[in-house]
């Protein structure tokens, strides 16, 4: 019964992440380029300084600062796409598929833009004095259609509970059980706690502990794999050249590595590429709403260098090491075959370790930010009441997600998390007009 359940399944999962909305995320942030006159480019620096130099505006409403908001944005994306996505982008596509991921985020940075100036701008104030905000309100205040908001929403509840919740329990369970023989367990119950010390508090404690946990994972990461590059930095004019010519020609056949046609390199970095940095799915205007701010183009420039971050900085360090390797052709895949080239590009086991430990906080980060993103979408359909219970169930399910078979899990929340954008891109595609016309006041004064 669950075998064929889960054949189903699988099936509307290939349907959902199919080309059609493969292009119609990557149109998006295209169409958003275009009408945003690049902000993406002319305004990377400003949003950098905006980011993690000014700090917080005087008087403004919210609930967190702009860094702790792009840090939790950051915490529920930095995750095991940045790790086991690449990888397996590379070995199915071959080392053109990063250019792809490259692409991808550049133009995901306008969409990103977007969703988080929609997100302020739209924003509403709860009872106690909380933001709450997301594509569920900007489609509801800003087009009218609350039943669609409705709908964004019951998708990011259910995915809240398997991509950000089950899956990486379980991502962190497997790999200290085959890495440091610690059992499944002791891994659930100490994430369950973990997780439970932290969103019990809400938004402000969330923020607070991704501000710190989040830049050290980062840094940590980018440390070791920036070694690993200039340990073998002879190596680097070649893996610049595979990137940029095997994205436009075909990649052949070498050791493990099966050959790719350019097809493959763009649908599996573009595919990697969305899973990575979530740009149009709408996830992280959950956040930004959240943030101090009077004015909601500058939130919009703190959330975009998200995935500046994400896939430009960090997808990249992890495929420059697994091509610079020469592991992408070993017929390794996902964490594993990332564990592999950073174990060779250390020469030692110390690699692998940095990969498991990488792992485990970025996964572990990814639970506490999509933890805030289901907590909105069901304050969103059933009130301010139903906050706390959630969050104590929330907790429960990374329990149980460390222990459990997840194959279902996996592919319903994959579905979901699809699902979510394409409520998302219709109010983005709507409300462009908005987009455009605040950043255009923006800039005219600034």
């Amino acid at each position: 019964m669950q075998e064929s359940l889960l054949e189903i399944v699988n099936a509307v999962s290939a349907q959902v992440w199919g080309p059609p909305m493969l292009v119609l995320l990557v149109g998006t942030g295209l169409y958003l380029t275009f009408l945003l006159k690049g902000v993406q480019f002319r305004a990377i620096f400003h949003s950098l300084y905006l980011a993690f130099v000014k700090r917080k505006e005087e008087g403004a409403e919210g609930d967190i600062s702009h860094f702790q908001a792009l840090m939790t944005a950051l915490a529920a994306t930095v995750g095991t796409g940045n790790i086991a996505g690449v990888a397996t982008a590379i070995a199915s596509g071959g080392p053109g598929a990063l250019f792809w991921m490259w692409m991808t985020g550049l133009v995901g940075m306008a969409t990103k833009f977007s969703e988080a100036l929609l997100a302020v701008k739209y924003r509403e104030t709860d009872a106690v004095g909380r933001m709450r905000g997301g594509p569920m309100y900007y489609i509801a205040n800003g087009l009218g259609w609350k039943w669609l908001g409705a709908v964004f929403a019951v998708f990011a509840s259910i995915a809240a509970f398997g991509i950000g919740n089950m899956t990486q329990s379980n991502s962190v369970a497997a790999v200290l059980e085959s890495t440091f023989n610690v059992p499944t367990w002791i891994t659930g119950f100490i994430l369950m706690i973990a997780t439970a010390l932290v969103i019990i508090g809400g938004i402000k404690s969330i923020g607070r502990v991704t501000s710190v946990i989040v830049p050290a994972m980062i840094v940590l990461y980018m440390a070791a794999g920036i070694a690993a590059i200039l340990i073998n930095i002879d190596t680097l004019p070649a893996i610049i050249e595979l990137v940029f010519t095997q994205a436009f020609t075909p990649t052949a056949a070498a050791g493990g590595f099966a050959g790719a046609m350019v097809r493959e390199a763009v649908r599996f970095g573009v595919a990697r590429g969305v899973f990575s940095n979530e740009s149009g799915l709408g996830s992280a205007g959950i956040a930004a709403a959240a943030a101090q701010t009077r004015d909601p183009v500058t939130q919009a420039l703190v959330s975009m260098t998200q995935t500046f971050i994400d896939t430009l900085i960090v997808c990249s360090i992890t495929g420059f090491v697994i091509i610079g390797s020469g592991m992408w052709t070993s017929g390794e895949t996902g964490a594993a075959l990332t564990a592999a080239a950073f174990s060779k590009g250390l020469s030692g086991e110390f690699g692998a370790y940095i990969v498991a430990l990488g792992l485990v906080l970025f996964a572990y980060s990814t639970v506490l930010g999509w933890s805030y993103y289901g907590e909105k979408s069901i304050v969103y359909l059933f009130g301010d009441k139903v906050a706390m219970p959630y969050r104590v169930v929330f907790c429960l399910f990374v329990g149980i997600g460390a222990v459990a078979q997840l194959d279902l899990v996996w592919a319903i929340s994959d579905v979901m998390n699809g699902l979510m954008a394409v409520p998302n891109l219709i109010g983005l595609i709507f409300l462009s007009g908005v987009v455009a016309a605040e950043t255009r006041r923006y800039f005219a004064k600034n």
